[in-house]
């Protein structure tokens, strides 16, 4: 968790075999900072600024998420000590509203995701995973129904727009506590992904059952390590599944990394093998969120 408090730059990436921006963009966002990712690293040409998230109430952004079904629109919310308030912002950082989650608090809010189930209604999950000092037991996810942009430009936290109660989902790491910054939904399965942010080693990836009914903690199941082409390797604040679900995408405070998963494997899962590619993501501080266009 940081307490930095800078407006965002967005930052796009354009592809050398791409013809526009549309068609090969993706839209990543450290907490300071926005980048569009192309489908192959090494097809990135030099990052230029797009814009720069001009409300007040965005001071820590930490998590970045794009809407699956509002054209447009990214999902954000800050650091820990904000409230349990979620941003929507356009792709030039224009604030586009502020909605209060009634029932949970924000004691170190990470990352944010989106997910569109097969009947064509959009979520959008919070994952409340921070635990810098490793003194929670148990980590949480929240879970709410995406709310309408279409009239909430006036609302801000002192009028927010107020949600619907989230639904809960709490959990515990079957190893030893963790601190996380990266929160992740498989397109099509739903399958949630949590990774851990370490200074020591190796990233864990864990999986969390998307049992939101359960009255007792999840157990989550450690599928794999992530180990980053840089020192330290396993300082990982943010992450994505691409839109067609072969690819992710993760950061560290200063750089892009992407996994592609092999052409002739079904097994999602065997994406977690493959080598992180890394990227330039542009001129950035303390970068702690990425995140895939909705066209992937």
């Amino acid at each position: 968790m940081m307490t930095i408090t800078k407006i965002s730059a967005f930052v796009i990436f354009l592809a050398g075999l791409c013809l526009t921006v549309i068609s090969c963009q993706s839209v990543s966002l450290g907490s300071r900072e926005t980048a569009v990712v192309p489908v192959r690293p090494d097809t990135y040409l030099p990052a230029f600024e797009n814009g720069r998230i001009n409300s007040r109430e965005i001071t820590e952004s930490s998590g970045i998420a794009a809407s699956k079904c509002q054209e447009n629109v990214l999902w954000t919310h800050n650091d820990s000590g904000d409230g349990p308030f979620i941003y929507a912002i356009d792709l030039q950082g224009r604030h586009l509203g502020t909605w209060k989650i009634p029932n949970v608090s924000n004691f170190d809010w990470e990352d944010i995701a989106t997910f569109r189930n097969k009947d064509g209604t959009c979520f959008i999950y919070i994952g409340e995973i921070g635990n810098n000092r490793r003194r929670r037991a148990e980590s949480e996810i929240f879970r709410i129904t995406e709310p309408l942009i279409e009239g909430a430009g006036g609302s801000n936290r002192r009028k927010p727009v107020i949600t619907p109660k989230a639904e809960k989902l709490r959990f515990v790491y079957p190893d030893v506590r963790q601190d996380a910054e990266a929160l992740l939904v498989h397109p099509t399965s739903g399958e949630i992904y949590v990774i851990s942010k370490l200074l020591t080693g190796a990233a864990g990836v864990y999986n969390v059952q998307a049992d939101f009914d359960s009255p007792n903690a999840i157990l989550a199941k450690k599928i794999g390590e992530l180990s980053l082409p840089a020192v330290p390797n396993g300082l990982v604040t943010g992450g994505d599944i691409s839109p067609d679900g072969r690819r992710v995408v993760v950061s560290d405070y200063f750089s892009g990394y992407e996994l592609v998963l092999a052409v002739d494997e079904e097994n999602f899962d065997e994406i977690w093998r493959s080598k992180p590619q890394p990227f330039d993501i542009g001129s950035r501080e303390i970068g702690e969120a990425v995140a895939y266009g909705a066209d992937g």
